[in-house]
């Protein structure tokens, strides 16, 4: 009998010998606009394992533009983006905190948020055979930086302006909200995320991550567990610092970029982590062949699949070549289908 979208992951989160790596695309609108067809195709021959939930929201989200087109998208905490590039989401120039005492208490919490239609997700959640996330994602580092600006923060974490750490307070108090509403919706998983490294480095002392933001994981992790869900999260650039304490915090999946660290370095945490992707868009995605991407695939395949804990997802973006992103799960498939009957 064949495994559904949503047994599969499980099968995959568990470490039982699934019949498959489950899928996963995540392409940004430069993809639809450069390569429609192709795109179309892919997703036609790989359908997506994991699927995210619509929010169903009573209240309309205060947002204005468009976050992936050129010009200004002020977003639904009033942070101003610029873009100059189409296809992409753009960034802060002008933060909205300039002294903590004076500008944070003006700061606007999104509840609109929270007026989820449980009913309507459950009910959508029903028509499905996906593993489906939650459609909502707590980005605490990221947000931070977005209202006070990077620079300005990272000066603050080592002050510990009292204002600030109110703040933070206050803003790890909406975020368990947000997802304490969503763990009683009827999706599979919870979801938050925070890019947390440069291409060599954690771009914060290890020991201000395990002071300020550990925590604040941890609660979410519990939140998602206490609810027997699972739980992603997506942090870009070189991480591999804080992998030991993601792994006792007991997270269930993580999307991050394996070869920017070095898939070796990875390999202890096989068989503890289930890694959610990816494969290297900066280089192989972009420049590879299908052969290139073959053997990254292979390299993946054998370093950190243990019968599960691995799944097969790529990111189609600016740069990226639709021959190589399909061939990556074509790779994921010949590698990983009929492991279970060999197991």
């Amino acid at each position: 009998m064949c495994s559904t979208s949503r047994e599969l992951v499980w099968q995959t989160l568990r470490f039982e010998c699934p019949p498959r790596a489950p899928r996963q695309l995540w392409h940004l609108p430069w993809a639809e606009k450069q390569y429609p067809t192709e795109l179309a195709a892919i997703r036609a021959k790989y359908p997506d394992d994991i699927v995210g939930a619509p929010g169903f929201h009573r209240e309309p989200i205060a947002r204005q533009g468009n976050a992936t087109e050129i010009g200004t998208y002020i977003d639904e905490f009033g942070c101003e983006f610029t873009n100059i590039h189409e296809g992409v989401i753009g960034e802060v120039k002008r933060p909205m905190i300039h002294d903590w005492e004076r500008d944070a208490a003006a700061v606007r919490f999104p509840r609109e948020l929270l007026t989820v239609d449980v009913e309507k997700v459950n009910a959508w959640c029903a028509e499905q055979d996906t593993f489906i996330l939650a459609g909502a994602c707590p980005r605490p580092f990221e947000r931070l930086q977005f209202l006070r600006g990077t620079a300005e923060f990272y000066v603050d974490l080592l002050t510990r302006p009292t204002d600030m750490v109110a703040f933070m307070k206050a803003l790890h108090g909406f975020n368990c909200e947000l997802l304490e509403l969503w763990a009683k919706t009827d999706v599979d998983a919870l979801m938050f995320m925070d890019d947390w490294g440069s291409q060599k480095a954690l771009l914060i002392d290890p020991a201000l991550w395990r002071a300020y933001f550990k925590p604040m994981y941890r609660d979410f992790i519990q939140i998602a567990h206490g609810a027997n869900k699972a739980i992603f999260m997506h942090s870009d650039g070189y991480t591999v610092d804080i992998f030991p304490d993601l792994i006792e915090l007991g997270l269930d999946a993580i999307n991050s970029q394996i070869f920017c660290m070095g898939v070796e370095r990875l390999r202890p945490f096989a068989g503890d982590i289930t890694f959610w992707g990816e494969i290297d868009r900066q280089h192989i995605l972009a420049e590879g062949t299908a052969e290139h991407v073959t053997n990254a695939v292979r390299q993946a395949y054998e370093s950190l699949w243990r019968k599960g804990g691995c799944i097969a997802q790529c990111e189609f973006g600016p740069g990226g070549n639709p021959t190589a992103v399909e061939a990556v799960f074509a790779a994921w498939d010949m590698l990983t289908q009929g492991d279970s009957a060999r197991s």
